[in-house]
């Protein structure tokens, strides 16, 4: 199983994951061709290595024409849906853009819907998360676990006057991440970078036991006294036969263990409309699973018995959005184990063309292949044909 691992001793920021990923071998070439597909105003990714604290690092520069645009999220996401991205790396776009409209939002008192971005609706922040977005799908790794996330200290000035770093947005959006100290006087974390961040990571901690494959360094702009302001991105294979730890694999390589949160409750006032729309939004915010089960509550009234299983990181978000759009009053919390198949995302061919999907190892050797429904579904669509007999010809 492939893993990578953010070392963000000096922060995260887009740039800085931009200049990881391609210093870790992601081609430029195929990153600027996805986000000229957005239709930006003339937009350029150049690349450059430079030295921070006497380290060698590359260093990514949007370049683009002035411009004065504030963006609502939906003219965001109409662009990526309108682009040449492939279907994954514009899911993931768009969740690192929702999961930082809902923090903008929370902070500023509104709803996402309204949120008015300010510097991440720039073209250089779209280009940083897009193309981050791109850069990852590319790499091709099975999982991303993250260091501790250093802030900074001081105070910085944004669109809304003078504020504390870290600044409100990136507070939010780490919230429920672990953070590591740090004495530099600047911001090392921007809204954009713990955007990326919080989204992408399973978990945060120690480097993972891996054989390395490649390292790859991504430049902050700014040169720091204290440090290298670097962000490194360790990417490797994890090797069998290690014994289990949190986020790791047992002793049969095929098996990782990590650890998810449970939530659940218990409703019997909704519509199926309204229980239908919650499912849509926690499914979007980065659920795991989400399962609702028929049940009898007091005064014999049917209820439904909804659970989600997500991220740790997303636990608050996902608890915010039941008390929302339910009408509980209440949620069970539970962290659990999770005994999951090492697997990796594939194409296979077939009489309808590829058709995506994932191979699961099995513990003892072997493996087994599980189309994706949204593959098959536009296959069976295109050819004029049944969608079993799209899963049939998989089987051949």
């Amino acid at each position: 199983m492939h893993i990578a691992y953010l070392d963000c001793i000096s922060g995260i920021s887009g740039d800085m994951m931009l200049g990881a990923l391609v210093d870790a071998g992601v081609d430029l070439a195929a990153i600027q061709a996805g986000i000229d597909s957005l239709g930006l105003p003339s937009c350029r990714l150049v690349a450059n290595e430079v030295k921070r604290h006497g380290f060698r690092a590359t260093h990514i520069t949007v370049e683009h024409e002035p411009e004065h645009a504030h963006r609502h999220l939906h003219h965001i996401t109409d662009k990526i849906d309108a682009s040449a991205l492939t279907e994954r790396q514009k899911d993931l776009a768009k969740r690192i853009f929702t999961r930082l409209g809902e923090a903008e939002a929370k902070v500023h008192g509104t709803t996402i819907r309204k949120v008015h971005f300010h510097e991440v609706g720039a073209v250089d922040s779209i280009a940083d998360i897009v193309g981050s977005a791109i850069g990852w799908d590319l790499l091709g790794v099975d999982r991303i676990v993250a260091s501790a996330i250093p802030t900074g200290g001081g105070t910085i000035e944004i669109a809304h006057g003078k504020v504390s770093v870290p600044a409100p947005a990136t507070a939010e959006l780490l919230t429920g991440i672990p953070l590591a100290e740090s004495s530099v006087q600047a911001e090392l974390t921007t809204p954009t970078g713990a955007a990326i961040v919080a989204t992408l990571a399973e978990s945060f901690g120690p480097l993972p036991a891996m054989k390395i494959e490649r390292v790859g360094l991504g430049a902050g702009t700014r040169e720091l006294a204290e440090q290298a302001n670097v962000l490194r991105l360790i990417v490797g294979e994890v090797e069998s036969g290690q014994g289990a730890v949190d986020g790791g694999q047992t002793a049969d390589s095929a098996v990782q263990c990590d650890t998810v949160t449970l939530i659940e409750t218990n409703v019997d006032d909704m519509t199926g409309e309204a229980i239908g729309y919650c499912l849509e939004q926690l499914w979007q915010a980065g659920a795991l699973d989400v399962t609702t089960t028929p049940i009898g509550m007091k005064k014999n009234r049917p209820g439904v018995a909804l659970a989600v299983m997500c991220h740790p990181s997303d636990a608050e978000r996902i608890e915010t959005l039941l008390f929302r759009e339910t009408t509980t009053l209440g949620v069970r919390r539970t962290d659990v184990r999770r005994r999951v198949l090492a697997r990796r995302k594939v194409q296979v061919s077939s009489p309808y063309g590829e058709i995506d999907g994932v191979v699961a190892d099995l513990p003892g050797g072997g493996e087994k292949f599980s189309p994706e429904y949204e593959s098959c579904r536009k296959a069976a669509a295109e050819h004029g044909v049944s969608l079993a007999e799209v899963y049939k010809s998989l089987k051949q």
